[in-house]
């Protein structure tokens, strides 16, 4: 059996439970057909870069899953013609990550990261020199060159 890395997003009106429902669904059209899924992610509901069927959200689920070609074809129809399913992408890898997903792992770096107090307090806007630059300018709203008279 081949392995797969399964990502599909779903509707962002369907509720976390229904999205959870939606992955035991398409886990056990995988499992009729003699494959089975390694591991589940979800990733939550997340903001699309462009709207998707007037949808600006979406629950993001990854598979990892260990299936013959033909139940992950099976799976992909299914969703097709799924109305909650606004997108997917099957890639074939050549094996399985054991750890979380790069996309798991992302709010851990960003836990780590914490208030960030190395960049130190904001100064006032009194402590810098004047310009002096910009005071043998012309004014903008008395320029005579743009006929504002």
């Amino acid at each position: 059996m081949a392995l797969y890395e399964h990502v599909f997003l779903a509707r962002q009106d369907i509720s976390s439970q229904q999205a959870e429902e939606l992955v035991a669904h398409f886990k056990g059209i995988l499992e009729e057909r003699g494959g089975k899924v390694e591991k589940v992610e979800s990733w939550g509901l997340k903001s699309l870069q462009y709207r998707i069927n007037k949808n600006r959200k979406a629950h993001f689920s990854l598979l990892n899953i260990d299936a013959p070609a033909d139940a992950v074809q099976e799976m992909e129809r299914q969703m097709r013609i799924h109305e909650d399913v606004l997108r997917y992408m099957t890639i074939r890898v050549d094996e399985l990550d054991e750890g979380p997903s790069a996309m798991m792992k992302r709010g851990d770096r960003d836990d780590r990261r914490g208030d960030r107090d190395d960049r130190g307090p904001r100064r006032d806007r009194d402590d810098r020199p004047p310009r002096g630059d910009r005071e043998d300018r012309p004014r903008r709203d008395r320029d005579e060159s743009r006929g504002d008279n």
